[in-house]
């Protein structure tokens, strides 16, 4: 669940100058390094030819090798690994030379601080992650190999099955907001993805994540297309994304980073074209923002521009709890379809953020016993079962659950494993795969999160009996609650909680039997079943729309 560090290799022989770069990155709150340090070019090298390194920070003037020879060894030993130089050399055609072979930035020893150090890591990476391709990560393969096998087994034509392989629409831009110090104009990477048109308006989160990426966006842009049509929301789906870790931003800069995102992207925005709701990294606050600027640009008020607002502006009530809600909904049916008495069951939840801290307290409410949770700080283990107040006051004081006194602190994969009857995973991607799924112990699994099962993992899986409610099923509740927000707002009209509850726990069911009913009956799992439903809806409206021209 944690994001790993930036693994950085520092090759400087100076022990003065290792001990100041390494007092200015431990106080960047911005970043995170895992540093190693070597004193000459052939230890750096060895280091080099063994990998999984994000980054080299590189003296030239080293006792085995000087100037740019030692950049050209580096460069030929890792070319795809970038390298920022680290020097004494204030000379500008040495500079000059030096990014033309391949350094990212030349950087002084004499004039460098944790800031100017810290932008440099930061936008060596961002420049690393643009100049390489960018749809090739890891959770765009697996909702591209998802698809493809669901289009394998229902025999899906092939002229549908390359046009759906990638987004009909991308944007990525780069833009400046200003720090509070008015000293440092930050330049970050954002984009918008909607992979469908046909299917009316397109809807998705807008995440605010330091590994953002193009190839994330789509992922999740594809599996927000088959969430919609298997809820039979008039939708296509769409994603975006800033690439910026939020936790390092005050709230103002938050506000100014949104702001010049929502006019960056704001021509293919608005209500009969794409409306965006919060995701990871952003909150309603933030969505109010995107609508006033959007508004400010019309003219006048435009509510239906994104969901997940604050009720005051036009916001849906029981929209913050809807995917928590949702996916508890989903489990009592899959329970009651497994012979599970919930009323004895125990269950753990990976995550405890917005998700998976209301999955915590619904899941409490129907009578569940809940022993273990996490964050991104710890995870925790009591087998007599965890308060779920004194854990919501706990993290509402500080933040985070590492430190909760009543249950023993235990790792997010450690945590995974628990023998328990409900294990529900509302954290990140790729959580359960071919390395742990034989040690996951729970009759039903409930994936809050968007793609956190490997394929291979769903074999080991569906192999074991485990019941598994998939991502584009159990966490759907969230968009359908996001498709009333927008209905009452496009028609100026206002729906009890109750009636919003009852609309919700009504498609979310139905969606549940259709899948479960094509999984028994075609004999498939329950993620292809749901994908099957969902596609097959898809290339029904296309071919009933046709090519233009």
């Amino acid at each position: 669940m944690v994001d790993h560090p930036v693994r950085l290799l520092l090759v400087e022989d100076n022990p003065l100058h290792v001990k100041l770069v390494l007092r200015f990155l431990a106080g960047d709150v911005q970043l995170r390094c895992a540093v190693e340090v070597v004193d000459c070019l052939s230890d750096g090298l060895a280091r080099l030819g063994r990998g999984a390194l994000d980054l080299v920070l590189l003296d030239l003037i080293l006792p085995d090798s000087q100037e740019l020879e030692t950049l050209f060894k580096v460069r030929a030993a890792a070319p795809d690994t970038p390298v920022i130089v680290l020097t004494s050399m204030d000379d500008v055609k040495l500079a000059a030379r030096a990014v033309d072979v391949g350094a990212y930035a030349y950087l002084l020893k004499t004039q460098i601080n944790a800031v100017s150090l810290g932008r440099a890591i930061r936008y060596t990476l961002a420049r690393a992650r643009t100049r390489g391709n960018e749809w090739d990560s890891p959770i765009f393969r697996l909702a591209q190999q998802q698809f493809l096998k669901a289009a394998q087994i229902m025999n899906l034509d092939d002229n549908f099955r390359q046009r759906l392989l990638f987004p009909e629409r991308t944007q990525v831009v780069s833009f400046p907001f200003i720090r509070d110090d008015q000293q440092q104009v930050e330049t970050v990477f954002g984009y918008r993805v909607q992979h469908v048109l046909s299917m009316g308006p397109t809807k998705g989160g807008i995440r605010y994540h330091q590994d953002v990426g193009l190839g994330d966006v789509a992922a999740l842009s594809t599996w927000m297309t088959w969430k919609c049509a298997l809820m039979k929301l008039p939708f296509g789906g769409a994603k975006g994304g800033v690439r910026i870790d939020p936790t390092g931003l005050s709230n103002r800069e938050l506000q100014r980073l949104t702001r010049r995102y929502t006019s960056e992207i704001i021509n293919i925005i608005g209500p009969e074209k794409d409306i965006p709701a919060p995701d990871m990294g952003t909150n309603e606050q933030v969505m109010a923002w995107v609508m006033d600027t959007y508004s400010q640009q019309m003219g006048y008020a435009v509510p239906a521009v994104v969901t997940g607002k604050p009720v005051v502006l036009g916001g849906s009530l029981g929209r913050k709890e809807a995917t928590g809600r949702g996916l508890v909904y989903l489990v009592q049916a899959a329970a009651q379809h497994i012979g599970l008495d919930l009323k004895e069951a125990t269950a753990v939840v990976q995550g405890f953020g917005n998700v998976g801290s209301f999955t915590v307290q619904f899941l409490a409410e129907t009578g569940v016993k809940i022993i273990g949770v996490s964050d991104v700080s710890t995870g925790l283990y009591n087998p007599a079962g965890l308060s779920v107040e004194a854990l919501l006051k706990y993290v509402a004081t500080n933040r985070e659950l590492k430190g909760f006194p009543d249950a023993e602190p235990i790792s997010n994969a450690e945590l995974l494993e628990l023998e328990c009857d409900v294990l529900a995973v509302a954290a990140l991607q790729n959580q359960i795969t071919a390395e742990n799924a034989e040690r996951i112990h729970c009759r039903l699994l409930a994936e809050g999160a968007n793609g956190p099962t490997t394929l291979e993992a769903d074999d080991v899986l569906n192999a074991r009996g485990v019941f598994v409610l998939p991502d584009i099923l159990a966490n759907a509740g969230g968009v359908t609650v996001s498709y009333f927000e927008w209905v009452q707002g496009t028609q100026n009209l206002t729906w009890t909680l109750e009636e919003i509850n009852q609309r919700l726990k009504a498609i979310l069911l139905d969606a549940f039997q259709r899948t479960l009913h094509r999984a028994e009956t075609d004999k498939l799992d329950m993620r292809t079943a749901a994908l099957i439903e969902g596609v097959s809806r898809v290339t029904e409206a296309k071919r009933l729309r046709g090519v233009f021209p």
